[in-house]
């Protein structure tokens, strides 16, 4: 069974995605693991599966499933590549999309200029929701890795986050870091981790390990979390630009109990067919 499928990119994070509404295919982790290898398949940094709803309020399902197989709840420059996919495909005509994702309803915008804002609903912050193993909830946390003591911010933004402040982006520990921390036993589903140069009040760096996927050129989620930890803890103001190694995203948070909103990029690079 051939499946057509559309490689895409959000700022250099790179997706396949699979119209499950108008073919039909059961596709499972193998299946993800095998086409996301960069040497022997396609390559990609996640899948993304298109669906039909469950629920008559949103106009699609969304799945993801990183290159090792494993689902996850969210990704933000994958919902805004999304967005772009079923309106290329003419899936729909709708400019403003609801989609069903595993950790809850988002809304896509697609705007006149080509720019996706994606409303990713609040940040959540208490320990249990990230889920992240700690006696009460704070700004920061203090977590032993080989011996140091680090002090990182951790939220969820439908998928955990851990995000740590750092001097410089370029020297930053990412590939020693990220992997000690991604399977830490404090973080129980494991977690995402971003690395964050403060610029200034409204801008700064970032460079992110993802669970499942390692170092990205860029993460929605991550950035989306990045801001949300600054303006927290005083570092920057909102909206806050983020600057990640594919390019830069505009993260604007009003505060607790408010939405993240995050406008940026999504590009369409080919399309193919696979052998199911």
């Amino acid at each position: 069974m051939l499946l057509r499928f559309t490689k895409m990119h959000g700022l250099g994070n790179d997706f396949m995605v699979l119209d499950l509404v108008s073919q039909h295919a059961h596709i499972q982790p193998k299946h993800a693991k095998q086409w996301g290898d960069r040497h022997t398949g396609i390559g990609f940094d996640q899948l993304l599966l298109v669906e039909a709803p469950s629920n008559p309020e949103v106009d699609f399902r969304y799945r993801i499933f990183n290159s090792d197989g494993s689902e996850v709840e969210q990704c933000g420059n994958g919902a805004r590549c999304f967005a772009r996919f079923v309106l290329d495909k003419r899936l729909t005509a709708k400019k403003l999309i609801r989609v069903e994702t595993k950790s809850g309803i988002i809304e896509l915008d697609v705007r006149n200029d080509g720019q996706i804002c994606v409303n990713m609903g609040p940040p959540r912050f208490t320990p249990a929701e990230i889920p992240f193993q700690a006696e009460q909830q704070a700004l920061s946390y203090p977590v032993q890795v080989d011996g140091q003591t680090l002090n990182l911010a951790a939220l969820s933004m439908g998928n955990p986050h851990a995000v740590l402040r750092v001097d410089d982006i370029d020297s930053a520990p990412v590939h020693q870091l990220g992997p000690r921390l991604e399977h830490h036993e404090r973080f129980t589903q494991r977690v995402n981790v971003g690395f964050m140069q403060v610029i200034d009040r409204s801008r700064a760096k970032l460079r992110v390990w993802e669970r499942g996927a390692g170092e990205t050129q860029a993460c929605g989620t991550g950035a989306c979390a990045a801001a949300v930890a600054a303006i927290s803890q005083g570092w920057m103001d909102s909206p806050a630009t983020i600057d990640l190694p594919g390019g830069r995203l505009t993260i604007e948070w009003r505060g607790p109990g408010q939405p993240v909103m995050m406008t940026g990029p999504a590009v369409r690079v080919y399309e193919g067919q696979v052998r199911l």
